[in-house]
């Protein structure tokens, strides 16, 4: 995660997509996994990959939705995370903000 963070920090964010990738596909029971699916939407998002950023922020708000990195993650793709759903896995929820950001 921290070098992630830091090739983030540099908007070297192919690099970084490869560090937080790895947390999320190798260690699936850590607790930074939230957190790396996070800095993975940022990064879509910086790097204009849409459709990577939302399926990735769906992922999150599926198997996170109490997390705080969930709450960041929903504001990124242009929703308020005071108002969004209590049912996060309701169809629709994130076509909706992501639609109106881009």
């Amino acid at each position: 995660m921290e070098i992630g963070r830091w090739y983030q920090g540099q908007e070297q964010l192919q690099a970084a997509i490869g560090r937080f990738r790895m947390v999320v596909d190798t260690y699936q029971t850590t607790s930074h996994v939230p957190e790396a699916l996070h800095r993975l939407v940022e990064c879509y998002a910086g790097l204009g990959l849409v459709e990577e950023a939302r399926q990735t922020a769906s992922v999150l708000g599926h198997n996170y939705p109490g997390s705080p990195w969930y709450q960041d993650t929903y504001a990124i793709i242009g929703g308020d995370p005071e108002a969004k759903p209590a049912d996060a896995d309701r169809p629709g929820w994130l076509g909706r903000t992501w639609d109106s950001v881009f």
